[in-house]
């Protein structure tokens, strides 16, 4: 089984920022010693992931994790719990990094995690026929190729309730929340009610979407941009975006890249997480 969803050219977690440049290459804004940000020799990559934390965690460290063409991975950062031990995996599709971990889809549909154990958002390897994955912070959403949804962690505010959800084509996973993305371009959402998934399930027109800690960001037809949930940083400012293809929606800032190649940031950039202004990547796989 191979996918065919476009792979992710940005990522936002914490305190960082990631983009993939139409070379293959990476570039990365926050703060400049930070390890998540050590890039800078990684080519031929096609998909990147930031690890992320909720704001409460007492840890602002985090992993970034790049998606090669031939199916390796790379993986930098905070490496605590293993969740940077991907050196040998291979033939993978499709990544995601959550709260000290990182998951994988492997070509024949099934999946592969590393890093924290604890409270059960790592157990996937049962799951099969897998076109995409994401981790939020204490559980993990996976998307099979019927347009169903598996899930597994932490479900103490209902963000694992998704085995009715049905015609998915995206999911998305925050810090007590999920989101999904249907095939006729309505939103689905599951979990913390502080996170506005009432609201966000009256969104229509959709053709991507990204959770955040407790902020879900979309992008719909005509390439504006809709934005729900905690707004206590300006993450949820991106009424003026416009010609955007794709967002990233990390803890408390929020990315979306134009069609154009440019990136826009809005949110926290306490520390520089939003300095893209300068980046032009690939906006298309």
């Amino acid at each position: 089984m191979t996918t065919c969803y476009p792979h992710p050219r940005i990522a936002a977690g914490r305190r960082h920022s990631v983009g993939v440049t139409a070379q293959g290459s990476v570039l990365s804004a926050g703060i400049p010693t930070a390890e998540e940000r050590r890039v800078e020799g990684w080519n031929s990559i096609v998909a990147v992931a930031a690890g992320n934390v909720h704001t409460a965690s007492n840890t602002g460290r985090s992993h970034t994790v790049g998606l090669r063409e031939d199916g390796t991975v790379l993986a930098t950062g905070w490496n605590n719990e293993g969740q940077c031990d991907v050196d040998e995996w291979t033939d993978v599709v499709s990544i995601a990094a959550g709260w000290r971990r990182t998951l994988a889809v492997i070509a024949n549909g099934t999946a592969r995690a590393a890093g924290r154990r604890n409270e059960g958002a790592s157990d996937i390897e049962g799951w099969s026929e897998l076109v995409a994955v994401a981790a939020g912070d204490w559980h993990s959403i996976g998307l099979r190729a019927d347009g169903t949804a598996v899930a597994a962690g932490n479900n103490r505010r209902g963000q694992c309730e998704v085995a009715g959800w049905r015609d998915l084509r995206a999911v998305a996973a925050g810090c007590l929340h999920t989101v999904a993305l249907t095939r006729d371009g309505r939103v689905i959402a599951a979990g913390d009610r502080a996170s506005w998934v009432e609201e966000v399930s009256a969104w229509r027109d959709v053709v991507a979407v990204s959770a955040g800690s407790y902020h879900t960001v979309a992008v719909v037809a005509g390439g504006q941009v809709r934005a729900a949930g905690d707004n206590s940083r300006g993450q949820c400012d991106v009424a003026s975006w416009g010609d955007v293809v794709a967002v990233a929606a990390g803890s408390t800032h929020t990315l979306g890249l134009r069609s154009d190649g440019s990136v826009l940031a809005t949110g926290n950039s306490d520390d520089g997480q939003c300095d893209t202004a300068s980046w032009h990547l690939s906006s298309t796989d």
